[in-house]
């Protein structure tokens, strides 16, 4: 009988095991995960579940009940110390299983602070899992004085929950602009001017030096420019890393993450990969996604190709971003953009901005805005390119442009 293993018990983790099962998988198939509960969603973590407006079983992806009644033998606070690809085994800390295939769906780890600026004192967190969420909520409370690093989506989220429950916010953003990595300087002026209005107090081009502290607690930060901060607690929002060390100790191939084909395949034709920790080709280059949905979709596809469909996986991007009463998502990679067009909303809530490059659309970036969204997703997934101009004529119909 055909023995399918998955080490990671995440969303693409459980989308491998469950479609495996929907297709008809008939063979034996296990979940690890180092958790101590079933797969959850990660992005409420930052959102609904800090606010308190999401309880844990509303986080599970599926029923804890839906393994048992799959014949998936989810094993759940396990860690793999070791994968022996010659011999097709994985040694966790109490067993060795033997695969036919392997999937590797471990993800990422949050960027930490080093010790020696003070990354390891109590009250430093990052937000990455249930127990990182869990572990900062007390920290939430009216008055208290936090410090955010980055002045990404994760911290810009983290600024969002702690300003709505009283907290006073400070963030620090060490390039000019909060969002430069991943967004045009007019989203990036949306979004400070709405964390402004809420009170937090946002400083570009301005790093962490060190956080200092009192019997191995935080209590204070020192920024580059000298500034010293009062602070209770600080939050560590600068970035993820694939976690590959598994994949490279077994000798697979690894180019930022793990390198997989058109399939889901690694460099051993017995080991597959899907999720953030998976790197794929994407016109000419090689990326990794870091979304829900890239997980479940490359995941699936995965599980099909273990059966043998031979799917070529084609990523279609798309991400969303909750910040207090905003709704951001973002349909595309607008990697090589050289022109941004703004289409301005209804309200003064709503907007959109369009990312070309030349004559190409690349992305949108939609804010209390689904009609753009949806429409700029599916323009992207058309291949189809609307005028700039017309774009930003407030007349134009929009889902117009998907017939044109």
């Amino acid at each position: 009988m055909t023995k399918v293993v998955v080490i990671g018990a995440g969303q693409a983790g459980s989308a491998v095991v469950a479609k495996l099962r929907n297709s008809g998988f008939d063979g034996d198939v296990t979940l690890i995960g180092a958790e101590s509960v079933p797969p959850y969603q990660r992005p409420p973590l930052s959102k609904k579940y800090m606010m308190g407006e999401m309880d844990l079983e509303r986080l599970y992806l599926r029923p804890a009940e839906f393994y048992a009644e799959k014949n998936i033998d989810l094993k759940l606070s396990t860690r793999v110390t070791a994968i022996d690809a010659a011999a097709k085994t994985v040694t966790t800390d109490t067993e060795t299983l033997a695969y036919d295939h392997l999937v590797l769906t471990t993800g990422s780890w949050p960027r930490r602070l080093p010790a020696k600026i003070g990354g390891d004192l109590a009250g430093v967190y990052c937000m990455r899992d249930l127990k990182d969420a869990d572990a900062m909520a007390p920290e939430f409370k009216q008055g208290a004085k936090t410090l955010i690093i980055g002045g990404g989506y994760i911290g810009l989220e983290a600024a969002a929950v702690a300003a709505s429950k009283g907290v006073q916010v400070t963030l620090v953003e060490m390039a000019d602009r909060i969002l430069q990595r991943v967004a045009a300087p007019q989203t990036s002026d949306y979004f400070r001017t709405a964390h402004t209005a809420h009170g937090v107090d946002i400083r570009e081009g301005v790093g962490l030096d060190h956080l200092g502290g009192e019997n191995g607690r935080v209590t204070h930060a020192v920024l580059t420019d000298g500034t010293r901060l009062d602070i209770d607690f600080a939050i560590v929002g600068v970035g993820i890393i694939p976690a590959s060390e598994l994949a490279e100790a077994a000798g697979v191939a690894l180019d930022n993450g793990i390198a997989v084909n058109v399939l889901g395949q690694t460099s051993n034709p017995s080991i597959w990969s899907a999720g953030d920790c998976a790197s794929l080709p994407y016109k000419g280059r090689r990326i990794r996604l870091e979304s829900v949905q890239n997980a479940i979709d490359q995941a699936e596809v995965v599980a099909q190709n273990i059966m043998g469909a031979g799917i070529e996986y084609v990523p279609m991007p798309w991400f969303w971003s909750d910040q207090y009463d905003i709704k951001l998502q973002i349909a595309g990679l607008n990697t090589g953009y050289d022109a941004v067009y703004a289409r301005a909303g209804e309200t003064e809530d709503v907007a959109s901005f369009w990312y070309y490059q030349g004559n190409t659309l690349l992305a949108v970036d939609a804010i209390n805005d689904s009609r753009a969204y949806m429409v700029g997703k599916r323009l992207i997934e058309m291949g189809k390119s609307p005028e700039p101009s017309v774009v930003m004529d407030p007349e134009t119909n929009l889902k117009a442009l998907l017939k044109a």
